[in-house]
């Protein structure tokens, strides 16, 4: 296993439908088909991936890897718009990656508050009001919803630690770990069993946090030493320190002494992290032949559990403070680029298809079975320039064009 912990999930992502326009006409004494009064529907909400220092990885996906944002509502009578869907806001751990099924990165949600929109709603349709016009002086159609996006997307984070726990090899930090969180670090009773950095996710009560099992430091780490910086480099980046004191030690080093060289090490690696919130813990307290004089200190049994509720209520608020006093970052939203545009390509059997979303949104939205309402597509396309292309690329009449899910009939002349 690397330093880094990397959690990793597939998830599906889908935005809310959009709502459908509807069509309708006032209703005035002497006129049985009044002006149109449709309303347009609402549009469906985002999905937003959202950064926060709080959440501490990514295990809620696995059991539930769908997230889908609120539809929008139908328009009505009178002119009535629909609601538009809340967005769906996904909380995620500082430090996510966003990648596509490819592999493509899409967003490095870094910072608490970065913002990253994984999937966009679909547009309301818009009422048959909205198709008022000089030459539609009653127009008998609305546009549907559109469909919101979904797609699947790999997330990746790689996890700081929350907090550490430091102390001499076998002093007990991989069976704690083990007995805490779904860490399954190896364990035995000689000297540096962790070669490298296990991190596991803490869930206690209401508090969720990562802590880390790190290979044992001995007296001179500072200057390389045993594993030295390879060891002393993780400690520095995590938000607060277990010094875990081994109440059994089989060199008959006192507790005094353990923390002494300890904090020495830590202070003479960099000295700000003597500074870092702590907590001072005995281990092995089953087969204790020491005491500690320190009366803030813990005092646990990773194998009988005793002490364990204690240790981590005392290390969750710790965490808890260390997060609340770190500085707020400018939060930084990843913008996806519009599409822009659309494509005329030939499909394997010799249809056209034309791609793109402004395109495929047209008759995505369209009633096809509104005869005035597939007249309306037809200039909406002729407008974007879509005959055109499909002339220039060689269709002929009675050719078949797919858009989207869609297909229609060439007919030249009309480009």
């Amino acid at each position: 296993m690397s330093g880094n912990f990397v959690d990793e999930v597939q998830v599906n992502v889908r935005g809310g439908d959009g709502g459908a326009g509807a069509v309708s006409f006032r209703r005035e004494a002497h006129t049985p088909k009044g002006g149109p009064d449709g309303g347009d529907g609402g549009s469906g909400g985002d999905v937003i991936f959202a950064a926060d220092r709080n959440v501490a990885s990514l295990l809620s996906f696995r059991d539930h890897p769908h997230r889908r944002a609120p539809s929008g509502t139908h328009g009505s009578g009178k002119q009535r718009h629909g609601a538009n869907g809340d967005d769906l806001v996904v909380t995620v751990p500082e430090g996510t990656i966003v990648r596509d099924r490819d592999g493509e990165l899409l967003a490095d949600l870094v910072h608490h508050g970065d913002r990253f929109l994984a999937a966009h709603g679909g547009r309301g349709g818009r009422g048959n009001a909205r198709f008022l016009s000089n030459a539609r002086r009653a127009p008998s159609f609305a546009e549907q919803g559109e469909y919101g996006e979904e797609r699947w997307l790999r997330l990746e984070v790689k996890l700081l630690a929350d907090a550490a726990i430091v102390g001499f090899p076998n002093a007990g930090k991989s069976t704690l770990i083990s007995a805490v969180s779904a860490a399954k670090p190896k364990i035995a009773d000689y000297p540096f069993t962790t070669l490298v950095p296990h991190l596991g996710v803490v869930r206690f009560q209401d508090h969720e946090f990562v802590l880390a099992d790190i290979p044992g430091l001995i007296e001179g780490a500072a200057e390389g030493r045993g594993l030295g910086h390879a060891f002393l480099r993780h400690v520095e980046r995590a938000r607060a320190l277990v010094l875990l004191i081994d109440l059994a030690p089989v060199d008959g080093r006192s507790p005094e002494d353990q923390q002494r060289v300890l904090l020495d090490e830590l202070g003479r690696y960099e000295p700000e992290l003597l500074e870092r919130p702590r907590l001072v813990v005995g281990s092995k307290a089953d087969v204790a032949t020491a005491e500690l004089s320190d009366p803030d200190a813990i005092v646990i049994s990773a194998v009988t559990r005793e002490g364990l509720d204690r240790f981590l209520g005392r290390l969750a608020v710790l965490v808890d403070e260390a997060r609340a006093t770190e500085p707020v970052s400018e939060p930084f939203v990843v913008l996806r680029p519009a599409e822009e545009g659309f494509t005329v390509l030939r499909d394997a059997d010799g249809a056209w298809r034309v791609s793109g979303r402004s395109a495929e949104r047209v008759v995505a939205m369209a009633d096809l079975t509104n005869e005035e309402a597939m007249e309306y597509v037809q200039i909406r396309l002729r407008r974007m320039g879509v005959e055109r292309a499909l002339a220039r690329a060689g269709a002929r009449e009675g050719d078949l064009v797919r858009v989207g899910p869609v297909e229609l009939e060439y007919q030249e002349g009309l480009g």
